[in-house]
């Protein structure tokens, strides 16, 4: 789904930067716009496509990366939580839902009664395996115009960035 970069930019958070801005600010710009093109695009398709949204897709991505080579993923709400980089509260709410449309379940953990482990049933693992081939083929489709070696030098580049806002994050803390 092509379309011309000019039009784009009268909608989208880098409207706001202009060519002579600090290049960083450009590029924290440009990397929101990405995110929230390819994720407007991704949410479009899966409600469309699934009668899903986004945070289903991903607690239900979460289930299955936690799963082992022969054994169902589970999580508590907690590790859900940050691995969604959300609150417990949105977890929650999400998970009570899902719960009642029996794509996910939850159980007391067996090591710490206070705490509760979240795996999929297996309604929720049929929709997964639906969903997860076609989110990535519209992932390769959005990312269709950065060839694989500059995609690997880009996930590179993101990796130190990714590293350089983590350690900045912890000394203001």
């Amino acid at each position: 789904m092509a379309s011309d970069p000019t039009s784009l930019r009268t909608a989208d958070r880098e409207t706001a930067a202009q060519t002579g801005d600090h290049l960083k600010l450009r590029l924290w710009l440009r990397l929101l716009t990405c995110a929230q093109l390819i994720e407007t695009t991704i949410r479009v398709r899966l409600r469309t496509e699934f009668d899903t949204t986004l945070p289903r897709f991903d607690v239900l991505a979460q289930l299955d990366a936690a799963s082992g080579a022969n054994t169902p993923g589970s999580l508590t709400m907690g590790e859900l939580s940050a691995r969604l980089m959300v609150t417990s509260g949105s977890v929650t709410g999400l998970v009570d839902t899902m719960e009642t449309d029996q794509l996910v379940q939850r159980r007391v953990h067996p090591a710490d009664r206070r705490s509760t482990l979240i795996s999929m049933t297996p309604r929720g693992r049929a929709l997964f395996n639906r969903m997860a081939p076609a989110h990535a083929i519209w992932i390769d489709e959005l990312m269709a115009g950065l060839p694989t070696p500059e995609a690997h030098t880009l996930h590179r580049l993101l990796g130190r960035l990714k590293q350089s806002a983590s350690e900045a994050d912890r000394t203001d803390a």
